[in-house]
């Protein structure tokens, strides 16, 4: 779909959101506020956003946000406001900004600007579009950077030349938008891939990306961009990620701890990553089941796993093929099952055809009190 006019941006609001946001603008005379972002690019290709992220040009934050009479939590350092609407939904108040980072991958210190200043400080250009809501309730588009024409042609594109280098975290937002919205990317972006590994190791922003990434809706798709950008080397194994979303887009449940238990898979150092990416011990826990002749079910993560880790992989018969063939229920199916997990850990059994000849050969060595 081709990017729209503010006017159309506009409509696709939900009526309650047009609503609270020109009662904010009324509030905020006189220089209303500015719908910024994600929410405006959505809105301009023709989707209805859900999260706000609102600029205040002129009044002043914590007032603003105590008129509305909502719940709200004021951040000093950064003079925003994250409000809590009726629906449960959070919105951020930002007091327009520009930024400066006094050290390449901190955090950027703000300072008082426009809202063409704070346009300017966002990550790419299609990101640093605005709908400017009036007190009086009329709307523009604000485009300071081109965004716009970048976003009519699905070109993502940074800001600035600096920009990676700045925050390397935008090379892992860029790949996500990159696949979420079938963008591709401007030399201006390419160029910079560099710097933003350079500076990947002293950028801990990058890393809480990568989390978010793995919630996308096919991450092997945003860590493929990583890949073709020469980026690959942030996250390995995509390939595995691949797959895993081939088996999500054939309709298998495909939770996010088994795309983090295949990263683990391909890392170098499994136990530096889940802690670098602060993983917990569930992903590193499904990695071991998948690797483990365990029986786990028909679309379980586990079986999905150990179909891509181990593609010779086969179901190993099971207690009930075991009383199939004969064996009395109790210790004997027990035993049955602890023979056949032994051959399978040596590599002496490879389906499930040579697991039940091989049960037949070590029932006919057993007494006739041990089978029917």
């Amino acid at each position: 779909m081709t990017a729209g006019s503010g006017e159309d941006a506009w409509a696709q609001l939900s009526p309650p959101d047009r609503a609270w946001l020109a009662e904010l603008a009324a509030l905020a005379a006189p220089g209303g506020v500015a719908l910024v972002g994600g929410a405006v690019r959505d809105a301009l290709l023709g989707g209805t956003p859900l999260d706000l992220d609102v600029v205040v040009p002129e009044a002043d934050v914590e007032a603003l946000a105590r008129a509305t009479g909502l719940p709200f939590v004021f951040h000093p350092a950064f003079g925003n406001a994250t409000l809590t609407l009726p629906d449960g939904r959070a919105v951020d108040l930002v007091r327009a900004r520009r930024e400066v980072y006094p050290v390449p991958g901190g955090n950027p210190v703000p300072l008082p600007g426009t809202l063409a200043d704070d346009l300017r400080r966002r990550d790419f250009s299609l990101n640093a579009l605005a709908l400017r809501v009036s007190p009086a309730g009329t709307v523009r588009l604000v485009d300071v950077t081109g965004g716009l024409d970048d976003l009519r042609a699905r070109v993502l594109r940074p800001l600035h030349a600096a920009s990676f280098r700045e925050d390397a975290s935008r090379l892992v937002r860029g790949a996500r938008l990159a696949a979420r919205l079938k963008l591709r990317a401007d030399r201006a972006l390419l160029a910079q891939v560099p710097d933003a590994l350079d500076m990947a190791e002293r950028t801990p922003r990058l890393w809480a990306e990568v989390r978010l990434l793995l919630h996308e809706p096919r991450p092997g798709l945003a860590a493929a961009q990583l890949r073709a950008w020469g980026a690959g080397a942030l996250l390995p194994g995509t390939g595995l990620l691949d797959a895993l979303d081939r088996r999500r887009d054939a309709g298998a449940v495909i939770p996010v701890t088994a795309y983090t238990a295949a990263l683990l898979h391909a890392a170098p150092d499994p136990a530096a990553l889940a802690e670098r990416l602060n993983l917990g011990e569930k992903p590193g826990a499904l990695l071991t089941r998948a690797r483990s002749d365990t029986f786990f079910p028909e679309g379980s993560p586990e079986r999905e796993l150990r179909v891509l880790l181990r593609p010779d992989t086969y179901t190993p018969l099971t207690g009930k093929d075991v009383l199939a063939l004969g064996v009395l229920p109790g210790r004997a199916v027990g035993d049955a099952l602890g023979h056949l997990s032994q051959l399978r850990r040596a590599g002496q059994v490879r389906s499930s055809e040579e697991e039940r000849q091989a049960l037949k050969a070590f029932l006919a060595t057993k007494g006739p009190d041990e089978t029917p």
